[in-house]
């Protein structure tokens, strides 16, 4: 037993203690689609699916899938943004007992390869122009299987008008599908399977793997967290146990947040489907296109990162728009600015409170109590179930209140471990405890805050960068003889990607010529946005470099910085 306050400032709609069905990830479409069959799943750049259909079209992809020789167990990796297709093949796979591999579509080549040998995946879904990226590491990798689809695919065309995320790619050709075996055409496979449901996979769900999320935890190493389809329900329950206002077959949810992200995939997917909710998606965040869909189509919450209600309630033409329809947001990814949950919530008249979580545990532990009492700065309350100790770094031992130390979580929503990582699974877990990597406390009234990020992890735009990864990349380049990446300040980003790079003798290059170099080997939000160069970086006495120096010094020099010269950067584009 451990001591739990943080159940005194409980709103009385939310039990302690909740009931977990035993099922499998896929059977809230099932029922949905069952239960409110001509209710809209899906609202997507004006196209309008209902759960009947979403339903049928998914069992039409299992018929494809099953044709590439996908059985229970075989990983499917799903590279797309948010879209109708992503929906589909998400449900596809879990009803054969296939297990997703979340697939960020910015990734460059040497990231796909290096994520699809990991898994093993054997299918890949992808846009149509990462064709190039595909192509040029697909026989260094297991697949046997790719599918590219077209974000036109499921809109309602002719269109005057696209969508800005397309808008570059107006007038310009699409790389054209070659005829190779293992290529395939979204609408060339669906349109030649049937609509008739396959015999769906028996499911252990606490045994039996959903997902596959990729992150790099403490050591910047990429490994895939396994979520079973209990861990993923189990988190989907706990949200409308805290969401308990949310009415089934009624809301609307904005989906904005990626799905290749855990945080998106389930408070928008998963916790969107359980409810019957519509969703309404969007490939990338712009934030015109975001206003002009919330006062037409009236969502009623509206999950999202600090970066999007930043961009949104300093939008020039922001009082053009009505968001009174937003009832609840939990904002993710990074610390809530107190001005901008202020100015949003006058704009919205709903509330809007900071959560936390992580890839290993389906993401949500905590978040703030949405209708009742909350702490600004804090990451909220336990969630129902979720046991949270501040644990000594050195002896594991429990921490007092008010003390800093490892914030580690056990719960129903906890990951059965990393795939292929048995030692490291094991060191990740203390009698059951998982250790976060995160440096928090707990105040007397059971909330908690986090002091520090996982070590040295960078945090912009909600995504997770490893500075060791850069580091790689920057040690790859001909004239680098050292480098060292930290993260500084950013209003906008929360924080940006900042490289201190000591050149070899006699060597040159220019900050123009390392941010293409990088960005040919790096998915776009983990290139270095600031550059510094140094004759030699502070190292300990045994030769290793003091990142923390560098990243105390480097924000001290941006914080003296007027806003309008710190760093802009915009945020997710596929």
């Amino acid at each position: 037993m451990i001591d739990k306050p943080w159940l005194r400032h409980y709103p009385p709609e939310v039990p302690p203690t909740l009931e977990y069905p035993e099922m499998p990830l896929y059977r809230p479409l099932l029922e949905s689609a069952s239960r409110y069959p001509h209710r809209e799943a899906i609202y997507f750049m004006g196209k309008r699916i209902t759960y009947r259909a979403l339903l049928q079209e998914a069992y039409r992809f299992m018929h494809v899938l099953s044709e590439f020789g996908i059985r229970k167990g075989d990983r499917v990796a799903i590279m797309l943004p948010n879209s109708p297709q992503y929906v589909i093949a998400y449900y596809a796979t879990l009803m054969l007992g296939g297990i997703v591999v979340q697939t960020n579509p910015l990734y460059v080549a040497r990231e796909i390869e290096d994520q699809m040998n990991d898994a093993g995946a054997k299918v890949l879904i992808a846009l149509d122009l990462h064709l190039p990226r595909i192509a040029e590491v697909i026989e260094r990798t297991p697949l046997e299987s790719v599918v590219f689809t077209s974000l036109k695919d499921y809109l309602p065309f002719p269109k005057n008008v696209l969508y800005p995320a397309m808008q570059k790619r107006k007038g310009q050709p699409l790389p054209r599908i070659p005829d190779d075996p293992r290529y395939h055409v979204w609408r060339t496979v669906m349109a030649a399977a049937p609509e008739t449901p396959l015999q769906a996979a028996e499911i252990d769900p606490k045994n039996d793997v959903a997902l596959l999320q990729y992150t790099g935890g403490t050591t910047g190493t990429p490994k895939g967290v396994m979520l079973t389809h209990y861990n993923l329900i189990a988190n989907t329950v706990q949200a409308r146990a805290w969401m308990y206002r949310a009415r089934e077959g009624t809301d609307k949810v904005v989906g904005a947040l990626p799905f290749f992200h855990v945080y998106g995939m389930t408070t928008v997917l998963n916790f969107g489907v359980y409810m019957a909710s519509t969703m309404i998606l969007f490939p990338r965040f712009d934030a015109t296109e975001v206003l002009k869909t919330i006062h037409k189509e009236r969502p009623t919450f509206f999950p999202g990162a600090p970066t999007m209600y930043i961009a949104l309630i300093h939008h020039p033409d922001i009082q053009k728009y009505d968001l009174t329809s937003i009832d609840a947001c939990i904002s993710g990814s990074a610390p809530l600015p107190l001005e901008v949950q202020t100015r949003f919530e006058a704009l919205t008249g709903g509330r809007i409170v900071e959560g936390y979580g992580l890839s290993e545990t389906s993401p949500v532990t905590h978040a703030n109590p949405i209708y009742g009492f909350r702490k600004t700065g804090s990451i909220g309350l336990p969630w129902p179930d979720t046991d949270v100790r501040i644990l000594d770094p050195a002896t594991h031992e429990p921490l007092s209140p008010g003390a800093v130390g490892e914030v580690a979580i056990r719960g129903p929503q906890v990951m059965k471990g990393y795939w292929n990582r048995p030692e490291e699974t094991a060191r990740t877990f203390v009698d059951g405890w998982l250790l976060t990597g995160d440096v928090g406390r707990m105040d007397e009234d059971g909330f908690f805050y986090i002091v520090d990020r996982k070590k040295d992890m960078i945090i912009a735009g909600g995504y997770n960068i490893y500075p060791r990864e850069v580091e790689e990349v920057l040690f790859t380049h001909p004239a680098i003889q050292e480098a060292a990446v930290v993260g500084v300040p950013d209003p906008y980003r929360g924080e940006t990607v900042k490289a201190f790079v000591v050149l070899k003798p006699g060597a040159t290059v220019t900050e123009k010529e390392l941010d293409a170099f990088c960005r040919s080997k790096l998915a776009a939000y983990k290139v270095p946005r600031i550059y510094e160069f140094r004759s030699e970086l502070p190292k300990t006495a045994v030769g290793k470099v003091l990142r923390r120096v560098l990243a105390d010094e480097a924000r001290r020099v941006s914080e003296n910085k007027p806003l309008d010269e710190q760093p802009r950067a915009v945020p997710f584009k596929p």
